[in-house]
């Protein structure tokens, strides 16, 4: 069993590497992403599925560390087939693109039944249906391990182009999680490789929103997303402070108490400080994703 200083916390990168590309798979790998995801949907030309899947099958069965793989959407020809080979490997993760109601979840799980045991599924969301749906995806069957937004895709379904307009659909797939009991949602892509200041401004936004983690579609994206959603040294420091008041009131018959600085500390500033900690250096991540 973990100690209270090794318990297991969610990736904070999530790197996307195309399944054509067996190489970049096994660099991935080997480098600093916290959890690897094989495409087989969105860097997979039509013509090269079949074999793209085939690939994935071997690699995840080969792979020194857990696999992710997003899958095609279920409305096109291969989504269905993707998961049933998929039940057959020991795969880490389902990602499971453009789902806009909880009947699709079932089927997905349905479809990979014939694995040895459960498969985390990852669900998300890419259109105003979807997120209008949130909660009843996200509590469609005991094997959903998270909600995410897909937000190139849901830009399109709103027509618009403005990255602001996104932030509520944002709040809604953050609140539906937390309401679903499901790890913060992992934050989506962010397109311009070449613009690290403006990934690190977007994952601090994100942070700030309620995401933990994020999608990266370049290793160069790893660094500044890790220190985005690394907890300061000042924050680990208030939150251990916290903890410790906690121990101290508690031995006093309280469930709350005043800082020196004079902050009012009840359960919910506690639980946010169990949070900020969960998060920190020196917790390894856990690859299928979950809040410890």
């Amino acid at each position: 069993m973990n100690g209270p200083g090794t318990r297991a916390r969610p990736p904070r990168s999530w790197l996307y590497v195309p399944a054509t590309r067996p190489d970049r798979v096994e660099k991935a790998l080997a480098g600093e992403a916290e959890a690897v995801v094989v495409d087989l949907e969105d860097a997979v030309h039509a013509a090269a599925k079949e074999s793209a899947r085939a690939s994935v099958l071997e690699l995840v069965a080969r792979a020194r560390r857990p696999l992710h793989v997003r899958v095609n959407d279920l409305a096109g020809p291969w989504g269905l087939h993707d998961l049933r080979a998929l039940a057959r490997v020991p795969v880490a993760g389902v990602r499971l693109p453009k789902v806009e109601s909880a009947d699709q979840v079932l089927r997905a799980v349905d479809a990979l039944a014939g694995s040895g045991g459960p498969v985390p599924v990852h669900v998300l969301l890419e259109s105003a249906l979807g997120v209008e749906n949130a909660f009843a995806i996200a509590t469609a069957h005991p094997h959903v391990a998270g909600v995410s937004l897909g937000e190139a895709d849901l830009r399109a379904s709103l027509r618009t182009n403005d990255d602001t307009a996104l932030d509520w659909a944002r709040s809604r797939v953050v609140n539906a999680a937390r309401a679903a009991d499901l790890p913060s949602p992992v934050q989506s892509v962010y397109a311009d490789v070449a613009d690290e200041d403006g990934l690190r401004a977007s994952s601090e936004h994100g942070r700030a929103m309620g995401f933990f983690g994020r999608s990266v579609i370049h290793p160069r994206q790893i660094p500044a997303v890790h220190a985005a959603y690394t907890p300061s040294a000042r924050e680990r420091r208030e939150a251990a402070e916290l903890l410790a008041g906690l121990e101290a009131a508690g031995t006093r018959g309280s469930s709350a108490f005043l800082t020196t600085d004079g902050r009012f500390v009840d359960p919910a500033v506690v639980q946010a400080a169990r949070a900020v900690l969960a998060s920190a250096p020196g917790t390894a991540p856990d690859h299928k994703g979950k809040t410890p």
